[in-house]
C-alpha cells in the first residue's frame, strides 16, 4: 500500500470534525471503512495518528506531525493538479482521462469516446470504490468515470458532474464448482448465508449493503475473507467461501456463477461526467454506446443469458 492525497484527506478530515463517524459522513463513506482505512495508514506510516477519547478523537505527538505536513502538502497538490486539468483545454488539445470502479463497462467506455471523438488522446485508471472518481471529476482531474452504486446507497450528488444510470442489474453469486450449491439452478439467499462470505475492503459500501439484506432477512453474513478481484475469486475457487458478483462475470475453472432466487440483490452501473467538461455535448450519445457495450457482454453470458430467459418466461 502506499499513502495517496485521499489518505491524506482523511487525516485532515478525522482531526477537523474530532470524530470518525463524522469524518466518514463528510468523506462519504462507512464509519468502519474509515476505521479500516485508518488502521492502514497508521501501520503504513509505522504509529498511532489519533487517540480515542470521551469527546472523539485527537491527534497523537505523532499525529500532529503527520498532520502538519498533510495540511501544507494537500493545497500545493490541489493546485497542481487544478492547474493540469485546465492546461490542455487551454492549449486546445481533447484529451479524456477515464476512470473505472470495478465494472465491466471500462473497455466499452473507451471505444465509445474514440468513435465519438476520434484523434482523441485517450487514457484511463481504476479505481475500487466511486467516491474518489467522482471527486476527479467534479475537480476537473478526469473527464469520465464508470462507477456504481446499490439501493438505498446511492452516489451523493458533486457539484458539476453529471450522473447518468446505464444499466441496474440483479448481483448473483458465486461459489466454488464443487460445492452443493453449483448443483442449483440458482441458490436461496438463506443457503448462500449458511455458508462462510469473502467481500471487498470496507471502504466500499457494496458489502455493507449486502450486510443489510441479510438482516432484512433476519440472518448475518458470517464474513471470514477480505479480498477484491483475482484474490476473492481463488479464495472461492479454494472452497473457503461465497461471494456475489456481477453477472456478466465469466465463469471459469472451479467457479459457479448462479443467480439468487427472486433476485434480492441488485447494483446500478453509472457512467459520469463534467458538464462543463468536453464531453458535454456528446455525454448522452456515449452513454447509448456505453449501454450497447453493456447489452453485448450480458448477451455473452450464459448464466445471464439463461436467467433473462427464465426471468421473461415468467412473465408471460
Amino acid at each position: 500500500m502506499e499513502l495517496e492525497v485521499r489518505h491524506l484527506r482523511a487525516i485532515c478530515a478525522i482531526a477537523e470534525t474530532g470524530s470518525l463517524t463524522r469524518a466518514a459522513a463528510a468523506l462519504h463513506q462507512t464509519q468502519p471503512g474509515l476505521s479500516a482505512q485508518l488502521r492502514r495508514i497508521e501501520t503504513m506510516l509505522g504509529g498511532t495518528l489519533f487517540e480515542r477519547g470521551q469527546n472523539g478523537v485527537v491527534p497523537t505527538s505523532f499525529g500532529e506531525v503527520v498532520l502538519a505536513r498533510a495540511q501544507a502538502v494537500l493545497p500545493t497538490l490541489d493546485d497542481l493538479m487544478n492547474t493540469a486539468a485546465v492546461a490542455p483545454r487551454k492549449a486546445g488539445a481533447e484529451r479524456f482521462r477515464l476512470g473505472s470502479a470495478p465494472a465491466p463497462l471500462l473497455g466499452g467506455l473507451i471505444s465509445a469516446v474514440r468513435e465519438v471523438h476520434p484523434g482523441a488522446d485517450v487514457s484511463s485508471r481504476g479505481h475500487h470504490t466511486p467516491q474518489p472518481l467522482l471527486d476527479d471529476v467534479a475537480g476537473g482531474r478526469l473527464e469520465a468515470v464508470i462507477v456504481g452504486d446499490s439501493p438505498g446507497y446511492e452516489l451523493p450528488a458533486s457539484p458539476g458532474v453529471v450522473l447518468r444510470p446505464i444499466v441496474t442489474e440483479p448481483v448473483f453469486a458465486i461459489v466454488p464448482a464443487a460445492h452443493w450449491l453449483a448443483d442449483r439452478e440458482e441458490v436461496e439467499l438463506a443457503d448462500l448465508l449458511e455458508q462462510d462470505w469473502a467481500v471487498p475492503r470496507p471502504e466500499d459500501r457494496t458489502p455493507e449493503y449486502w450486510a443489510r439484506v441479510a438482516l432484512g432477512v433476519g440472518r448475518r453474513m458470517r464474513i471470514r475473507y477480505e479480498a477484491e478481484g483475482r484474490l476473492l475469486v481463488e479464495v472461492v475457487r479454494h472452497g473457503h467461501a461465497v461471494s456475489l458478483v456481477q453477472p456478466t462475470f465469466d465463469e471459469v475453472p472451479g467457479i459457479a456463477v448462479r443467480p439468487i432466487v427472486g433476485d434480492p440483490i441488485h447494483f446500478r452501473h453509472v457512467l459520469a461526467w463534467h458538464r462543463d467538461g468536453p464531453m458535454a455535448a456528446t455525454g448522452e450519445r456515449i452513454a447509448c454506446l456505453v449501454t450497447q457495450s453493456y447489452e453485448e457482454a450480458r448477451d455473452r453470458s450464459p448464466v445471464y443469458r439463461r436467467w433473462r430467459e427464465s426471468r421473461r418466461a415468467l412473465s408471460r
